[in-house]
């Protein structure tokens, strides 16, 4: 149902921490220019449970008027079901195209609560679903072995796989077949997971360097594997800042210098500052120097 790259975006506020409507606008138009296949709004790139449900409705309408006949997903991250189930049936009515569904990320459910609470989600909102696995972040691993007691729910489409285990890919096919639409979830196993049979990537630093993000899954999909992993090692170093506790600074501040946008982001967090900040730009601007030209495609 779904494939290709779709970015997990950032949401952008002003300087008195409102969103920012018309920076939005402008940043998902660009990475729907440069042919990304749908967008994902308020994951945790996006900063989604720093907004409130309104905000996050926002987002996905911004997102939505960007994608057109593409995907726009909401992501569902509630602490509690009952509370994701009313942000799911918000969204349907909001005009989203799917959800993607994190598991509880505060009280860490067992096998049996998982799968009630994917089922519950998915019931209320009555709309496709990308499952995120994500035991690394979320303490909770749904499992391939639950995936398969899943597939009966026809609303269940997708994975987001973000194990950080790249034997996990083949372990779901392996265990499910083509049932879902696998996709990468982390960066810096893109290539690896498309390598793999990955369908597509839920990517982070597609926010700042839309282009070559899409000319790696394009290439990979061509069968022209030598040319995506050139493009692939210059772009790892740059990767790697998604697999951070500081990723949305780390990808923010990449943004700033790539496409001109800006780095605020909601408290808790702040800017990046001193030695770290240092470094994060030192990668981000050796990168953008040896950008290389990308091939046809």
């Amino acid at each position: 149902m779904w494939s290709g790259v779709i970015p997990a975006v950032t949401t952008k506020f002003t300087e008195d921490g409102a969103l920012d409507p018309a920076e939005m606008e402008r940043c998902f138009g660009l990475m729907m220019e440069a042919g990304c296949h749908g967008l994902i709004a308020c994951g945790t790139l996006g900063e989604g449970n720093m907004l409130s449900p309104d905000e996050r409705l926002d987002v996905l309408r911004l997102c939505k008027a960007q994608t057109g006949s593409k995907p726009a997903l909401l992501t569902i991250s509630e602490a509690g079901t009952r509370e994701a189930c009313a942000l799911a049936k918000r969204a349907t009515k909001a005009g989203a195209d799917g959800l993607m569904i994190v598991p509880s990320p505060i009280y860490h459910t067992n096998r049996a609560e998982t799968v009630a609470n994917l089922r519950a989600i998915a019931a209320a909102g009555d709309l496709p679903v990308m499952i995120y696995s994500n035991r690394v972040g979320y303490r909770v691993d749904v499992t391939p072995d639950m995936m398969a007691e899943l597939a009966d729910d026809p609303r269940f489409v997708a994975i987001k796989e973000s194990s950080d285990d790249i034997r996990r890919t083949t372990e779901i096919f392996n265990t499910v077949g083509d049932r879902y639409d696998v996709f990468t979830g982390v960066d810096n196993l893109g290539y690896e997971a498309l390598a793999m049979g990955a369908v597509g990537w839920v990517a982070g630093l597609v926010v700042a360097f839309p282009r070559e993000t899409v000319a790696i899954y394009e290439l990979i999909r061509q069968g022209r594997h030598a040319e995506a992993l050139a493009i692939y090692r210059w772009f790892r170093p740059l990767l790697d800042l998604d697999v951070s506790t500081f990723l949305v600074q780390q990808i923010k501040l990449a943004e700033v210098h790539a496409i001109g946008s800006n780095e605020r982001v909601r408290a808790p967090r702040l800017p990046l500052s001193g030695e770290h900040r240092a470094r994060v730009e030192k990668i981000i601007t050796e990168a953008i120097a040896k950008r290389p030209a990308l091939p046809a495609i």
